[in-house]
């Protein structure tokens, strides 16, 4: 019995040392969009058609979790500046306020739901994002604001560049959920890209193309705060 402990100490030493060697793979993959006809072209802008691909290990030991941080959204020139935000759960995020009037800002989507209220020039307000998911930004004032905040749970994610390439560095050999985020199609659209897929340990591991189908989106097509449409033939009174 007295050495049991002992043998326990050198398998605890052993998976260190296994741990320390482990190695990592590098994932890549092409992003491209269906046309007329089925023909598939790259993106067209990293800013205008932006493309997140994550990737979700079915055994969550492979993700350790990214430690939350502050970002900022800045309100200006009635535009969300940046347009997207990657971030790990339990991040926070603050929306300063730098035009010289009034901004409502407001999600009403399964990423986080909040409604921030009328505030001025000058002022700031926060929100913790504490789960997973796509949070659809908007003001509820200007329909013309938007952007995205996508929350995961997961540090292995990549976005598409200009020409659609793709790449997701230091991912553990296994089993992984691959989920697609485009600003250029529709929430269904994209589950329908959701699968599983398998990182190798030295293998190529390259999905390949990822083909979207361009849709009606939840940035060009939203309500205001109250689920009503826009009222674009009066000023705002802010």
């Amino acid at each position: 019995m007295s050495r049991v402990p002992g043998l326990g100490l050198i398998c605890l030493l052993g998976l260190t040392r296994m741990a320390a060697g482990a190695t990592t793979a590098d994932v890549v993959a092409h992003v491209e969009f269906a046309g007329e006809g089925g023909k598939a072209h790259s993106t067209v802008s990293a800013g205008k058609t932006q493309t997140v691909i994550w990737l979700t290990p079915l055994d969550k030991l492979q993700a350790p979790p990214s430690a939350p941080r502050a970002y900022t959204m800045v309100q200006r020139d009635k535009m969300f500046t940046p347009h997207l935000l990657v971030m790990p759960v339990g991040s926070t995020v603050s929306f300063p306020n730098k035009d010289p009037f009034f901004h409502n800002v407001f999600s009403f989507f399964n990423g986080r739901r909040f409604d921030l209220g009328l505030y001025q020039s000058g002022q700031s307000r926060s929100v913790v994002f504490n789960r997973a998911g796509v949070s659809y930004i908007f003001c509820n004032i200007h329909p013309e604001m938007s952007a995205v905040i996508l929350t995961l749970d997961t540090p292995y994610y990549g976005l598409a560049d200009e020409h659609g390439k793709l790449s997701i560095t230091g991912v553990p050999p296994g089993s992984y959920t691959l989920q697609v985020w485009s600003e250029a199609t529709s929430p269904e659209a994209m589950q329908l890209l959701s699968r599983r897929v398998t990182v190798t340990e030295g293998g190529s591991n390259d999905l390949g193309a990822i083909t979207i189908h361009p849709a009606p989106n939840m940035l060009s097509e939203h309500l205001n705060k109250f689920g009503e449409a826009y009222d674009t033939h009066s000023v705002p009174p802010y």
